[in-house]
């Protein structure tokens, strides 16, 4: 995000005229906000990557949650990326435009893992996860 110019955000008490303007990013293009289908089809391949190593690893489903929280939780730690963001090329930030971090990446996955908080958006598509954790979701 450091060479596109950032946008200013909308006038005091004026609604913001799309997703992330709030927070200076830019409307379209790199560092803009992911939109729902492509944060929800990097969710389902997280999901069916973490059920193969379960698999892979213990010859069962039952541990698909433990591999995929701490897949989700290490890889936006370190990186901002889990492998299905990456491939979608979308990635986690703090609002501020920083990494994440360990003790945030917790936060975020702990409440991810609820389920419902994820679907449950602001108009700048951040779940409650997100809010929680002061992150959003941004396109590469």
């Amino acid at each position: 995000m450091a060479n596109e110019p950032l946008t200013a955000p909308p006038a005091a008490g004026a609604a913001p005229a799309y997703p992330g303007q709030r927070f200076g990013l830019p409307e379209r293009g790199p560092g803009s906000v992911a939109s729902m289908p492509r944060r929800l089809l990097a969710l389902l391949i997280d999901w069916l990557l973490s059920m193969l190593i379960a698999y892979w690893l213990t010859r069962s489903q039952f541990w698909t949650i433990a591999v995929f929280a701490v897949e989700v939780y290490v890889l936006t730690a370190l990186t901002g990326c889990t492998v299905g963001k990456r491939l979608l090329g979308i990635r986690v930030m703090r609002t501020g435009g920083g990494p994440v971090g360990f003790g945030w990446s917790l936060v975020r996955t702990a409440i991810l893992l609820t389920a419902v908080p994820p679907l449950l958006t602001d108009r700048d598509l951040r779940g409650l996860h997100d809010r929680a954790s002061d992150t959003i979701v941004v396109r590469l």
